[in-house]
């Protein structure tokens, strides 16, 4: 198992560089985020063996134990699942970077739980592209309403976008997804919104990353192609 990880991390960051050169992309803008949900403990400290550096929880109560566990590594944890306010104290203790912040309600409880701990949070905001109503992330339309207010908190740091296309079995049709990440994070820019930074695009899993790295992603959220199937 551990030989395995290590080939199949060895592939991927193989790949990103291949496709980062091909769309004329500097491979070291994009960041790999190892998801390891569901994953033990063990499969990550064989990950991190084999050159990993950042890895990506769904679950708060999960990964807590993990990077309890793995409090020795010199790695970074990324919250990458729908947080529910009342985990907000918990996800401001435990990551580094929280990629899925899709309310004002959200982003204050942060920014409260952040205030505490002296820390400024780095976030991500999440957007529904696609419109599905099984997907969180706050709509395309309402989204530099949301930085604004955002922009506001004084212990949140806003990195960036990040989104979740529909499944399609041929990834070339999440392209418009990625797309419209990216010129919404264009139009964020140029609103020119204090304190908002938009040098994250965080898009792209195991099935479509090479296409959302043609589109801009800077961080590309990949498990199953590392770890293998959840079963």
């Amino acid at each position: 198992m551990e030989n395995d990880i290590a080939r199949r991390l060895d592939k991927i960051r193989g790949r990103i560089t291949a496709r980062a050169q091909s769309c004329g992309r500097n491979p070291d803008e994009i960041k790999l985020v190892a998801v390891s949900k569901t994953k033990p403990a063990q499969d990550i400290r064989q990950a991190a063996a084999a050159g990993a550096k950042i890895f990506g929880e769904n679950y708060i109560q999960e990964a807590r134990q993990k990077i309890e566990t793995l409090y020795d590594l010199d790695v970074k944890w990324h919250f990458i699942g729908h947080l529910q306010t009342n985990k907000a104290r918990y996800a401001v203790r435990l990551f580094d970077l929280i990629h899925s912040v899709d309310s004002l309600k959200l982003a204050k409880s942060l920014n409260k739980e952040a205030a505490k701990l002296g820390k400024r949070q780095a976030v991500l905001v999440q957007v529904n592209i696609s419109g599905e109503e099984t997907k969180s992330g706050v709509a395309p339309d309402d989204t530099l309403e949301l930085l604004r207010e955002m922009a506001g908190l004084e212990n949140i740091s806003v990195r960036g976008l990040m989104t979740m296309p529909p499944f399609f079995d041929d990834p070339v049709k999440a392209r418009p997804y990625f797309r419209q990440l990216r010129r919404l994070a264009r139009q964020a820019d140029r609103a020119g919104i204090a304190g908002i930074s938009m040098a994250e695009l965080s898009m792209g899993m195991t099935g479509d990353f090479e296409v959302a790295i043609e589109e801009g992603a800077t961080l590309v959220r990949i498990g199953t192609a590392i770890f293998g199937s959840r079963g």
